[in-house]
């Protein structure tokens, strides 16, 4: 524009006109001079329509507090230095399709009275939306931010139109979205943080760590990892050669009876503070972290003898510093603040709700981790001097409370060996003893006894374990174990095993076949 022209045009310009600024390229405070054109009596720029399509702007651009009472269009428009549209009230609606923000992108605080468009927009910079209102719909298909994107306590009253991808932190925190909000998109962090929806929630994430910490769920909501949509993947993800399967770290606070989550990472969630948590939904495949492999033992007690699956805040317990360097082996780092891991009550009413969830979603596999959880939680929740720790310290150690085929069946075993063990060498007597037959008289009459002798044993101890005495050994207490007797003759030790095989080992039967009945339906 020539510098004649330039000057008629901004004479002409006026509070509440039209500008048409399409394709045109500000610098040398060319952007100041309209602003200053438009400015009404309160000394903020009023514009009719604004219209800087394609417009180029090659310094900072600051349309802070201005109104745009017509349509406002600055789509495939390029921002070199920073944009301000702090407080800036669209009353019919603003579009940026196509735009790039090369710098910081200031929108806090603005009013959109219609749809807001910001289809295919490139932010090169921090994009701050704190406190805008947009009360028609917020188009963001393909818009890529590649610093953080901040709508704290933004407010929404339509639905976001995706996939939008985000390469730093999508923060949602005390955000209000009184439609309902169906979404896919891609970031490093989602912080959603109390934030309110008042309608249903349907997201489809890619890569994100999500906070849940206080949202506010009038309405069912499902997140999910996106299995589908071609997200591009944000940078931060590239560079930690992380998968796509987006994540959890926090439910405190949130009614858990309106969420599902299908197909996310739930091994760094905390869960402490959720309500209704035993109507948490979860689907496809969920993960949570494990407990460490393979046998170490602690005082004399072996400990983690299977993996199975493991809170967050378990995990972190276990890791407390003041717990023994033995107790803590494989249980990783120590959380940063020990004041802030629940205690063993409250480990154990999460693991009882969950398991709850599951029993309810006829997900048995999934219930049984949840119930060895609880139990795990209510022995440590027991000194030694109570009762209910022994009796739960004996129901881990033989049979893994009955979910440990595995242990049962080898405490079952060793039963069997010892007792036939026994039996050979101190139960079985030398031989059958005999039946005699003797007369006796007496009063006149004469009459017919039947004697037999006592079982004993005087077998030197090399002559005891042989292949014969084995096989009735084993005969003997084979029908112990089905609490049946086996008629066999024994010597007083022998009578005495036997009782005492007749009592424990048909009870570690029974603890095998529930742990085998277990690890059936659990499928593993």
């Amino acid at each position: 524009m020539a510098a004649g022209a330039r000057a008629v045009y901004l004479a002409r310009l006026a509070a509440g006109a039209d500008v048409d600024c399409r394709g045109v390229t500000f610098h040398d405070g060319l952007l100041a001079a309209v602003l200053a054109g438009v400015t009404g009596e309160d000394g903020y720029p009023v514009f009719g329509a604004g219209l800087f399509e394609q417009a180029r702007f090659a310094e900072s651009a600051s349309f802070a507090r201005a109104e745009f009472r017509g349509p406002a269009s600055f789509q495939g428009a390029g921002f070199e230095g920073s944009a301000d549209f702090g407080g800036v009230r669209f009353r019919h609606g603003a579009w940026f399709k196509g735009a790039c923000f090369a710098g910081p992108a200031e929108f806090g605080g603005a009013h959109i009275s219609d749809d807001a468009g910001f289809a295919d927009t490139w932010f090169g910079g921090t994009a701050w939306f704190g406190g805008v209102r947009i009360e028609g719909r917020l188009w963001l298909e393909r818009a890529r931010f590649t610093g953080d994107a901040v709508f704290l306590r933004g407010v929404f009253g339509a639905d976001w139109v995706g996939p939008v991808t985000c390469d730093g932190t999508l923060s949602l925190s005390e955000a209000e979205f009184r439609s309902p909000l169906r979404l896919a998109l891609a970031a490093s962090r989602v912080d959603a943080r109390a934030a309110r929806y008042e309608g249903p929630v349907a997201l489809s994430v890619r890569y994100a760590a999500i906070d849940l910490t206080g949202a506010v769920l009038l309405h069912p909501c499902r997140i999910s990892t996106d299995l589908v949509t071609e997200l591009r993947q944000p940078a931060a993800a590239r560079a930690d050669g992380a998968d796509h399967t987006a994540s959890i770290v926090s439910l405190r606070g949130v009614d858990a009876a309106m969420l599902t989550v299908a197909d996310v990472d739930l091994r760094g969630c905390h869960f402490a503070g959720a309500h209704h948590l035993d109507q948490l939904g979860l689907e496809g495949n969920w993960r949570l972290g494990a407990s460490p492999r393979g046998l170490r033992w602690h005082r004399g007690v072996p400990r983690s003898w299977t993996r199975r699956l493991v809170l967050e805040e378990e995990r972190q317990w276990r890791a407390l510093p003041g717990r023994g360097a033995t107790a803590r082996q494989g249980w990783g780092a120590a959380p940063d603040n020990p004041d802030t891991v629940p205690g063993l009550a409250t480990l154990t009413s999460l693991y009882r709700q969950l398991r709850k969830a599951r029993e309810d979603a006829l997900d048995q596999p999934g219930a049984a981790d949840f119930y060895y959880g609880e139990m795990e939680m209510r022995r440590h929740s027991h000194t030694w001097r109570r009762a209910e720790r022994w009796l739960l310290q004996a129901y881990w150690l033989l049979a893994g409370y009955g979910l440990r085929a595995s242990r049962a069946l080898g405490w079952l075993a060793c039963a069997v060996a010892g007792t036939v063990v026994l039996m050979m060498g101190l139960g079985l007597p030398d031989a059958e003893p005999q039946q005699q037959v003797r007369r006796v008289q007496g009063g006149g009459s004469i009459r017919m006894v039947m004697d037999k002798a006592e079982p004993h044993l005087t077998l030197p101890m090399g002559e005891r374990f042989t292949g014969e005495r084995f096989e009735k050994s084993l005969r003997v207490v084979l029908n112990s174990v089905l609490f049946r007797s086996s008629g066999q003759d024994l010597t007083l030790w022998g009578t005495y095993t036997e009782m005492v095989s007749r009592l424990t080992e048909p009870v570690l039967l029974g603890l095998a076949a529930l742990a085998v009945r277990g690890r059936v339906k659990r499928g593993s």
